[in-house]
């Protein structure tokens, strides 16, 4: 691929860097079971690769993903003869109608958080979150694993929906603030895990009940990721919008604040892909928790059979996507 003086080359009508291409490189790695049209999406998707009329260029990214194969840069999954599957479309229905206010204070109520696996409970909890997150539901890709919130007593009552997947792949202030290096996070970014969904019901009018809910997901979230991913994450993450959130309930969960991003997307290096900056919050769950993950301490809970599978196998130093934010 011919490049400009700037060290940029433009295919299909983006301007792209080495490390952008890399990062596409080693996306392919790390989701070997996608479709070739879900790695487009995936991909347009980090890099904010859009058309003018804000619709993801899939097959602009197709072509590219097909080039880099033709110059054995990556090796696609094969082509499946079935067509894509479509997007689900969720239709809110009669089981996620609002219901009866609940008020009171967070010690008057036994919370539980409930592992959400059957395709029964997944489908409600992706309508739940389509319907009453600001968000809307997405598909999550990678580990993770989806809550119902439970209030067994006095009444049993479901207060809302709570999600962890995997954790960003590259943030200048929380690599920093681990001490690791590039190589270091290419291997261990697994033991990081992202609330990247949190739903209080906006009927659910309980005192501390989010700060609540966070304290219980501290403990179950290690122990139910070792049962289904072979070991225990380390730190958890979580970005809150600093146009609409303090992040108040995160505070008083004892999580730390890192500051703020800058906006920038994940991936663009061209100030060409604005969003509103987040405050960055982590919580270590193991005191040891960087040690573990710049590699000077060995992790006690790890089934490496299992989590071969979740790990990314990068052949050399996952680069560098979020110096800047």
């Amino acid at each position: 691929m011919r490049h400009n003086e700037n060290g940029t080359v433009l295919l299909y009508g983006r301007m792209f860097t080495d490390e952008e291409l890399q990062d596409i490189i080693e996306m392919v790695r790390l989701f070997p079971n996608l479709s070739r049209h879900e790695l487009a999406q995936t991909i347009c998707e980090c890099l904010s690769w859009k058309a003018p009329n804000g619709r993801y260029k899939i097959d602009a990214c197709r072509k590219l993903l097909n080039r880099l194969e033709k110059e054995k840069a990556i090796v696609l999954p094969e082509k499946r003869k079935i067509k894509p599957r479509a997007r689900e479309q969720i239709v809110p229905g009669q089981k996620t109608e609002p219901e009866p206010e609940i008020r009171g204070t967070v010690s008057e109520y036994n919370i539980e958080l409930e592992s959400v696996r059957s395709k029964e409970g997944i489908h409600l909890w992706n309508e739940y979150v389509e319907r009453y997150h600001m968000l809307g539901y997405k598909r999550p890709f990678g580990a993770h694993q989806r809550y119902f919130i439970w209030s067994s007593s006095p009444e049993k009552r479901r207060l809302g929906c709570i999600l962890f997947s995997a954790a960003a792949w590259a943030l200048a202030k929380r690599d920093a603030w681990i001490g690791w290096n590039k190589e270091e996070r290419s291997q261990r970014l697994h033991l990081i895990v992202n609330n990247s969904r949190f739903l209080i019901f906006p009927w659910v009018k309980v005192k501390n009940l989010a700060s609540k809910v966070l304290s219980l997901a501290a403990r179950q979230v290690p122990v139910d990721w070792r049962e289904r991913y072979g070991f225990e994450p380390v730190l958890l993450e979580t970005f809150v919008d600093v146009e609409l959130y303090q992040g108040t309930c995160y505070q008083a969960a004892n999580w730390v604040c890192l500051g703020q991003t800058t906006g920038r997307g994940r991936m663009d290096r061209f100030n060409q892909h604005l969003s509103s900056p987040k405050w960055i919050y982590m919580y270590p769950l193991r005191h040891d928790f960087r040690a573990i993950l710049c590699g000077e301490s060995s992790h006690p809970a790890y089934d490496r059979r299992k989590a071969e599978s979740v790990r990314p196998t990068f052949t050399g130093a996952f680069k560098e996507i979020g110096k800047n934010t």
